[in-house]
């Protein structure tokens, strides 16, 4: 399943974007509002590259069916490598999600670019999970799982730049 996520950063660079992206306590802070139980935010800087890693426990907030497969609880792993900056200073990098246990990943791409009225951050990935059958039906949820965290972050990223970040 194609998964397409835009967010919009009105008058903010793609550098102060990247400069919360990239801040594990912003990254923890987002763990903190989508209701992780627990979650380890590592963010590892090799000269102009960066390797972010994400790992949360996260409450199984999907319907019964897909309860049944994960339990209460589902193991999220996701790891982003983002690449040194463009002139402009935007920047593309990779973005892998794993379900610890499960047979669900997403494997994508990512990029920070300039727009006529700020940023924007975008996300595209392609979500599978490989259970015969009820695999399809799954994604979505799956899907919904994922764009809400992603709005999550990009609401608290606008947060903190109105607030002067």
């Amino acid at each position: 399943m194609r998964l397409h996520e835009t967010a919009d950063y009105p008058e903010a660079t793609p550098e102060q974007v990247f400069a919360i992206i990239r801040d594990d306590e912003f990254r923890a802070e987002v763990c903190e509002k989508i209701h992780a139980i627990a979650y380890e935010v590592t963010v590892d800087e090799q000269g102009d590259r960066v390797r972010i890693q994400i790992d949360r426990t996260m409450p199984a907030e999907m319907p019964d069916f897909i309860k049944k497969l994960t339990g209460e609880t589902v193991e999220v792993r996701q790891v982003e490598d983002w690449g040194p900056p463009a002139a402009d200073g935007s920047r593309t990098g990779t973005v892998r999600l794993t379900i610890k246990g499960q047979p669900a990943s997403m494997d994508g791409t990512t990029a920070i670019r300039a727009t006529a009225t700020g940023s924007e951050l975008v996300v595209d990935g392609d979500l599978k999970v490989k259970i015969p059958l009820i695999g399809r039906k799954v994604e979505p949820e799956i899907a919904k799982a994922v764009v809400a965290a992603l709005r999550v972050e990009s609401e608290e990223g606008r947060a903190k730049f109105a607030a002067g970040a």
